[in-house]
């Protein structure tokens, strides 16, 4: 019964430990300055607060362990709201709010995702919902793209 015990409390704290890892979510500042000491890509999630989409991809696409490792090890993640307008940054000489910022990047819809490349130039967007699997190949594919 000891060793059933102990089974089960080393699987709950495995599991536990497994189920925290998520996206390690930088601001807009933090990327600027990440990206000139280690050049990488920069994934921007545009999204609002009241977006059910938007919502739907944090609860299932960005806590996907295959989602986190791969965004992890291949960009630099930022959440941007779009309708923020309090949250103030410089970026390439400008001042924004994240919600110019998404005006400037030209979003209108959510959520939308931001592919910029290492020196900080849009690449694409790609809008809408995503399950893991599909999100996944996108950001593969556009890896592979701009890596040659």
């Amino acid at each position: 019964m000891k060793n059933l015990g102990l089974t089960l409390l080393f699987s709950l704290i495995l599991h536990f430990t497994y189920a925290q890892k998520e996206i390690t979510w930088h601001s807009f500042e933090e990327v600027v300055k990440l990206v000139e000491k280690e050049p990488r890509m920069v994934l921007v999630d545009v999204y609002t607060d009241w977006c059910g989409w938007c919502k739907k991809m944090d609860k299932e696409t960005f806590t996907d362990a295959e989602v986190v490792e791969y965004v992890n090890n291949n960009f630099y993640a930022v959440k941007l709201n779009a309708e923020n307008k309090k949250k103030k940054f410089e970026f390439k000489g400008k001042e924004y709010s994240e919600e110019t910022m998404a005006r400037a990047m030209q979003v209108r819809s959510y959520p939308n995702f931001v592919i910029m490349d290492a020196a900080m130039e849009n690449i694409t967007q790609m809008p809408g919902y995503r399950e893991p699997k599909p999100f996944l190949t996108a950001l593969d594919d556009l890896v592979d793209k701009f890596k040659n």
